[in-house]
């Protein structure tokens, strides 16, 4: 994940928190901000209840890997908070609730299939 795409200002963090209602999920609670840029922003939070400093570490950099396997539509700011229960998944298994909470927020680009004009999921 490039760095211009993610958020890092505390005041940005502590704004979006505050002013938008939470979407919670199994593994996973997502603030999302709609915004007119032509870019989009991912935020990340887990917290010290999850593990040590390697341990939280690790799961942020999973969640960018994740992330980057796709392409997002603009206009967008997004927090990711990390529940506990988040341990007991493997890496398949974050990746797939990560994708499902996405899709439902409509924020995921879907690719055509330039012959037939199809959707490719």
């Amino acid at each position: 994940m490039k760095k211009k795409n993610i958020v890092k200002k505390n005041d940005d963090y502590n704004r979006i928190i505050r002013k938008y209602p939470p979407y919670k999920y199994k593994d996973y609670v997502i603030y999302l901000e709609r915004t007119d840029d032509k870019t989009y922003h991912f935020g990340f939070s887990v917290g010290k209840k999850i593990g040590n400093a390697v341990t939280r570490n690790k799961i942020k950099r999973q969640l960018k890997n994740i992330l980057d396997k796709k392409d997002y539509k603009n206009g967008f700011n997004c927090i990711i908070i990390v529940r506990k229960s988040i341990l007991l998944k493997n890496y398949q298994e974050r990746e797939m609730n990560l994708w499902n909470a996405l899709n439902t927020l409509n924020i995921i680009k879907e690719k055509k299939d330039e012959q037939t004009n199809e959707k490719i999921s």
